[in-house]
């Protein structure tokens, strides 16, 4: 079964916006289509995406998850939606909402930070990520970009950490409204925001002693010149690592790494560990790490840090082994041999190594900088929009551009796919993806169903 949706004719469109970013940008975007002569609605699902919304268009959805669906299902048959946009589609309400949009043959765009940062937002159509139909074939990349423009690195964007914090805060302080607005709600985070932010005040108290006590050490490591390896974490919490990193968690995946190091990289190198910038800590790295140092007898050569400047270490790196962080896509760009464990999209031959983690420490393959050029290109022409979630610069430019790409009639991806078709066993395609989540989803719906008709009347 094939998700390939026909585009509706006609100029005016109706757009169903889910789940967006903790700022306003959904609400501008809004905002911005109506102002083009669309159709825009709203879901909310908690009193943070109720208040960035403001008075727009909207519905609230206070019910269980598991009710969503048949919500959707009415409001499609009633309105008929064209297009459905969401900020990700791994939260348990988008992946309720996609089969839904699927059997009205909506189109599906998904808004998520960009694969290229700083300056660039994914706004992709399908799926993102692991979920993406960008292809994994080499060839195709080198061929289709000899006819897009040079993208350069696009308008800058500044997304400072503090205005982060300042949306985030806003976004999650009157959801402690929920439990009377909106009761069935619950968040696809593992720990609600209080507890978040608990964690990340308490971290980021400490960071002053962080940085310091890492750049020395840093410092250090360069001035000795001793070759090492760097495995950036990324978040646990991270869809990344949950549906598209194969693997039970970062410390497992920090397990995995560490033992392979130690059987298998040269005696004379070290390993560098490098902790997310938005970590919460309530995972003790240091101390695992710690122990497992002593019991595979590595003292000296696992160096874990919180802080530290991570172009500086892209240059002076061996080699990078990542799950599917973006991290990814900056150590191709710095040309640094690079592993990904799990699904990504710069996951190609002749950009990542194809072995196993074991060979990696000895057969090191720097990237193709042409071919990098290529994808990296492409990829901006088919998925990335220049724009920014957090600051108002980034989000004006960020709503114009995505304007522009969500009133094509065709997405620029499915224009180059069918003027040049990848290679079949190179092919990556969200509907084989998409058909078992759907199955999934009416599985789990037929088995509650079964399970309310056993109960005692």
């Amino acid at each position: 079964m094939s998700h390939s949706i026909p585009y509706r004719t006609g100029s005016q469109r109706s757009f169903l916006f889910l789940q967006g970013c903790t700022s306003p940008f959904f609400a501008h975007l809004g905002a911005a289509l109506r102002n083009s002569g669309h159709s825009v609605y709203r879901i909310n699902f908690n009193a943070g995406d109720a208040c960035y919304w403001g008075w727009q268009p909207a519905w609230n959805f206070s019910q269980p998850v598991e009710e969503l669906a048949d919500f959707l299902e009415k409001k499609f048959t009633t309105i008929g939606f064209s297009d459905l946009i969401m900020l990700g589609d791994t939260r348990p309400v988008h992946r309720q909402a996609i089969p839904v949009a699927i059997r009205h043959e909506a189109r599906l765009h998904i808004l998520e930070e960009g694969y290229l940062r700083p300056n660039w937002l994914t706004l992709e159509e399908g799926g993102i990520n692991g979920y993406s139909r960008l292809p994994r074939d080499p060839d195709w990349y080198r061929e289709v970009s000899r006819s897009l423009p040079d993208y350069g690195q696009g308008e800058p964007v500044h997304n400072p950490l503090r205005l982060l914090a300042l949306y985030e805060i806003g976004y999650h302080l009157p959801n402690l409204l929920n439990p009377l607005l909106f009761k069935g709600y619950r968040t696809h985070r593992p720990n609600i925001s209080a507890v978040e932010f608990y964690g990340w005040s308490r971290r980021f108290a400490k960071m002053p002693y962080f940085q310091h006590r890492d750049n020395l050490a840093i410092q250090h490591l360069l001035r000795t010149g001793e070759p090492f390896y760097l495995l950036p974490l990324q978040l646990n919490s991270d869809s990344q690592i949950r549906e598209h990193g194969n693997s039970r968690g970062i410390p497992f995946i920090v397990k995995k790494v560490v033992e392979s190091f130690f059987r298998h990289a040269p005696v004379n190198t070290h390993l560098v560990i490098k902790n997310h910038p938005l970590d919460t800590g309530f995972i003790d790295y240091a101390a695992w790490i710690q122990r497992l140092q002593r019991r595979l007898k590595l003292d000296g050569r696992i160096l874990y840090l919180e802080s530290g400047h991570l172009p500086t270490l892209l240059e002076q790196t061996r080699g990078v082994v990542t799950v599917n962080s973006s991290v990814g896509t900056s150590a191709l760009i710095h040309g640094c041999p690079t592993i990904a464990l799990g699904k990504a999209i710069y996951d190609i031959p002749g950009l990542t190594f194809q072995g196993t983690l074991d060979r990696f420490w000895t057969q090191l393959e720097k990237p193709d900088r042409t071919l990098f050029s290529c994808f990296r290109n492409t990829v901006i022409h088919t998925t990335q929009v220049n724009g920014g979630f957090y600051s108002r610069a980034g989000i004006e430019l960020g709503v114009a551009n995505c304007c522009r790409r969500l009133e094509m009639t065709r997405s620029p991806l499915d224009e180059l796919l069918a003027m040049i078709p990848p290679r079949s066993d190179f092919m990556t395609s969200s509907s084989a993806i998409r058909d078992t989540l759907q199955t999934i989803n009416e599985a789990e719906a037929t088995d509650q169903q079964h399970a309310l008709s056993l109960q005692p009347k």
